[in-house]
C-alpha cells in the first residue's frame, strides 16, 4: 500500500475522476476526507468505503470553506494531514465573445481560488508532515479548446500557482505537482454518445489508442505523485492522457 496511514483531502471526490481517486486512495491505505456538493453520491461512496473515508458536503465557492474542510479532516482523522488533492472544478462552455461574468467567476472560484485557498490553509499541516499537493489542470487549457475559455483560464492559472508554490514551499518539505487527465467518466461517455465523430477523431490522436480508465490509468498516477515514491518530484505537469499532449 503506497499511502498506508496517510491522511488526504480530495475535492470533487464523490463523482467522476474524483470518486476514482477516493476509492484508489482508500485502497492504497489512506484515510480520506472527500469533499463534494453531490450529497447523495457522497453519502453512498462513504457507505461503500467504510471507516477509511469521510464525506463532507461543501461548496468550494463559499466563504470560509477551506477552514471548514480542514476542521472536518481533523475531526475525522486527527491533526495529521499528508496529502491535498485539488480535483474539483465547475465550468460552463461558452465562446469567448459570449462569455458572461457569472460563468467566468464560477470557473475561477471553483477551480483557481478554491485551490489557492485550500493550499494556503493546509500549508502548516503539510509542512509538518512534509506532505504533497496534487492539483488538476487540463489539456483543454494547454490546447486552448474552443468554448472552454473560462475553464482554460482557471486550469492554466492553477499550473502557474503550482510552479510558484513548488519553488516557495520546497524549503518546507512540501511537493506540489499538477496532473492533466483524460478519462472515461460518465460525462465523457455522454459527450461521446452525442458527438461520435468528434470522439473518434479525438481518440485517434491518442498514441495509446484509448481514453484512460479512471481507476487503472489515472488514479495510480495521482497516487504515485502523492506517495513517497515521488519524493524528488515537484513543480511538474504530468500528462495522464495516453500521450495525446507532449509537453517540452
Amino acid at each position: 500500500m503506497q499511502l498506508r496511514d496517510k491522511v488526504a483531502i480530495i475535492t470533487g471526490g464523490a463523482d467522476g475522476i474524483g470518486a476514482g481517486l477516493t476509492r484508489k486512495f482508500v485502497e492504497e491505505g489512506a484515510k480520506v476526507l472527500f469533499v463534494d456538493i453531490k450529497d447523495d453520491k457522497g453519502r453512498a461512496l462513504e457507505d461503500e468505503l467504510g471507516a477509511g473515508a469521510r464525506f463532507l458536503k461543501q461548496d468550494l465557492t463559499a466563504s470560509g470553506m477551506a477552514d471548514r474542510i480542514v476542521a472536518a479532516a481533523r475531526e475525522a482523522f486527527g491533526d495529521r494531514l499528508d496529502i491535498l488533492v485539488n480535483n474539483a472544478q465547475a465550468s460552463r462552455p461558452q465562446l469567448l465573445l459570449e462569455a458572461d461574468q457569472a460563468s467566468i467567476d464560477l470557473a475561477m472560484d471553483s477551480g483557481l481560488w478554491a485551490t489557492f485557498h485550500l493550499m494556503r490553509t493546509c500549508h502548516a499541516a503539510l509542512a509538518a508532515s512534509r506532505g504533497a499537493i496534487v492539483n488538476f489542470a487540463s489539456g483543454a487549457g494547454l490546447d486552448g479548446l474552443p468554448t472552454q475559455g473560462a475553464y482554460a483560464m482557471s486550469k492554466e492559472a492553477i499550473r502557474g500557482l503550482t510552479r510558484t508554490a513548488a519553488n516557495e514551499w520546497g524549503k518546507d518539505g512540501i511537493r506540489v505537482n499538477v496532473v492533466c487527465p483524460a478519462a472515461e467518466t460518465a460525462g465523457f461517455l455522454w459527450w461521446k454518445g452525442e458527438n461520435p465523430d468528434a470522439a473518434k477523431a479525438m481518440e485517434a490522436q491518442v498514441p495509446l489508442g484509448r481514453v484512460g480508465d479512471v481507476m487503472t490509468d489515472v488514479a495510480p498516477i495521482v497516487v504515485f505523485l502523492a506517495s513517497d515514491a515521488a519524493r524528488y518530484m515537484t513543480g511538474q505537469t504530468v500528462m495522464a492522457d495516453g500521450g495525446a499532449i507532449k509537453l517540452r
